[in-house]
């Protein structure tokens, strides 16, 4: 797989065209961008380094975190290209850059001081959280209250983790679809609750995740299964009382002046006793910092997520790096889930298939007949629109009847009955394209009315928080008429947020969205749409993240060459993070 771009011509906003030397040669081989050498430039003429060397190394450790590295391992970084010319050392050590602290040369790995600095401030906040005192538990209390939580499908390996996490002060829960981690965050909260109604207090918790669709979720699924609970420990919902889903940002207090820092600091910290964090493989390493600064020391801490996802758009492989890091420590918070509760047994195998790491396993898998899993075995562009069409249409079709029934409810409970999936943003797999294509076969509908940029039944991705309207990002919405108007309805936490459409900016239509953007929500009936073998983004992550967003049916629309390239490729991100857990 390709790391390199391949340059149009000189007017390419990627060529640096008064780059010299190595910089000029990395750039013009697609290594390097003209973003990646102007930033290493500035800060080299700054730290008064004039060794091409340094130049291109620091050139190199841009590149590496606008990739979602933090850092760059200078042992491996020729294998990117390996017939350029590339330096046969690195003056690191002698550098006036490292001297003077703009750059980091720890664990054999370059870092951007930013970036070093966020990395052991995440390490050391764990550490220190790690090392208190454990919190006072009544034995008597748990062990009753244990036994009223464990009716239902509550597992041994659950119940060890809700033990586990009512005597630690962090929790990292980790676990595939379907494994139960809600089921046991919500237990764990309720044990958690009647623990501190022991102690004559009440408890106030936050369930959070990166998106506000994940919020959402999280909020929806907890409240159901503390009322599965319920049944036979009624006043546990009471207990726990009200539970409202935030994203980190609205958590941790968003500043319209500064979009890295935020009100709650080491200075004014949190007001909970319970932190949940779901969908955790979504959060970057700046955002783990900022949370983790904002705890109080004596609060708890759960980290609920899935390694094997993709990894967060920003800089970092936190909830991957925890639990390589802890892993055989003694002291590790770390509580893996591994028995699957759900009926889709056959989409369970082709996750557990991907997470093998076996192309032969997946590919024999998606070629077992199956009612949960097919695959369209085709890269054909006239194949693909062809298999495509029926389903996408379809879809687009029924929620326009909602909407234009002016059944806003309906509309967005069809949003989430089918979901196309992309790699890519641009390019003939690309969601741009497909979102085109959707409303040009909508289109043909002579009842539906498609001219209007806000057109009546039109779906709706939100791309980034809205304080002042209370929208955020990851949630989904439809435009829907009333009347003569057209209205958006954006599905919230507990209710329908209704807007002029004119009053929203940062949507996209949703006909089709990208793997990426898919965290944190699941449809019924999912189709995977997989670019050439060579694109960049085809990883085993973003396969597993695409194959585990559908609750019913997944479809694969791709080569056996796409598929066995997604498999065999790994996101690998260079991190120092695992490395300091490991060595304590």
């Amino acid at each position: 797989m390709s790391e390199l771009f391949e340059p149009a011509d000189e007017h390419d906003w990627r060529i640096a065209t008064g780059a010299t030397g190595l910089l000029a040669t990395f750039n013009a081989a697609g290594v390097l961008t003209s973003s990646d050498i102007h930033v290493a430039t500035r800060i080299c003429v700054l730290g008064g380094e004039a060794d091409e060397r340094m130049l291109l190394a620091v050139a190199l450790a841009v590149r590496a975190v606008r990739r979602g590295s933090v850092c760059l391992d200078l042992a491996t970084v020729a294998t990117t290209a390996p017939d350029l010319p590339w330096p046969e050392a690195w003056p690191i050590a002698a550098s006036p850059l490292v001297d003077a602290g703009v750059v980091r040369f720890d664990h054999d790995l370059l870092y951007l001081d930013r970036y070093h600095r966020l990395e052991r401030q995440v390490h050391d906040d764990l550490a220190a959280r790690l090392s208190l005192a454990p919190p006072a538990v009544d034995e008597e209390r748990l062990v009753a209250a244990l036994a009223k939580v464990s009716g239902g499908h509550f597992s041994e390996e659950q119940r060890a983790a809700v033990v586990a996490a009512v005597r630690r002060r962090t929790t990292i829960l980790t676990g595939g679809p379907g494994t139960g981690k809600t089921t046991t965050v919500a237990r764990l909260l309720a044990l958690l609750a009647d623990q501190a109604a022991g102690q004559g207090s009440g408890l106030s918790i936050a369930l959070a995740a990166p998106t506000g669709k994940a919020a959402t979720r999280l909020q929806e699924a907890v409240a159901t299964e503390l009322a599965a609970v319920a049944v036979a420990w009624p006043e546990a919902p009471a207990l726990v009382g009200r539970l409202d889903g935030l994203t980190l940002h609205r958590l941790l207090g968003w500043r319209p002046d500064n979009a890295t820092r935020f009100r709650h600091d080491r200075a004014n910290r949190l007001k909970y006793d319970v932190v949940v964090v779901d969908e955790s493989s979504m959060v970057e390493l700046t955002m783990m910092g900022r949370l983790l600064e904002a705890l109080r020391a004596d609060s708890r801490l759960v980290l609920v997520g899935d390694p094997q996802q993709l990894t967060p758009v920003g800089a970092g492989a936190v909830l991957s790096d925890l639990v390589a890091g802890y892993d055989g420590r003694p002291d590790s918070p770390v509580a893996a889930l591994s028995t699957n509760f759900r009926s889709e047994e056959d989409i369970e195998a082709l996750a557990a298939a991907l997470r093998s790491g076996v192309a032969d396993e997946v590919v024999r898998v998606l070629r077992t007949p199956s009612d949960q899993v097919s695959w369209v075995e085709t890269s054909d562009q006239a194949e693909v629109e062809a298999a495509l069409r029926p389903d996408s249409l379809a879809a687009a079709r029924a929620i326009w009847a909602a909407a234009h029934d002016e059944d806003a409810g309906r509309a967005l409970a069809e949003l989430d009955r089918y979901r196309l999936l992309c790699a890519h943003r641009e390019g003939p797999y690309g969601v741009r394209r497909w979102n085109r294509l959707v409303e040009r076969w909508l289109a043909e509908d002579p009842e539906v009315d498609l001219y209007a940029e806000w057109y009546v039944g039109r779906p709706l991705l939100v791309t980034s928080n809205d304080y002042a309207l209370d929208v955020y990002n990851g949630e989904s919405g439809v435009v829907v008429r009333q009347g003569q108007r057209r209205r958006v309805f954006v599905a919230g936490s507990e209710r329908l947020r209704e807007f002029a459409p004119g009053r929203l900016e940062a949507v996209e239509t949703m006909h089709a969205m990208t793997i990426h953007k898919s965290q944190g929500s699941q449809a019924d009936r999912v189709t995977v749409l997989l670019p050439d073998e060579g694109s960049r983004l085809l990883t085993r992550e973003l396969f597993y993240t695409a194959v585990t967003r559908a609750r019913q049916h997944v479809r694969v629309v791709g080569s056996e060459a796409a598929v066995r390239a997604a498999v065999d490729t790994l996101a690998e991100r260079a991190t120092g993070l695992r490395l300091r857990l490991a060595r304590r």
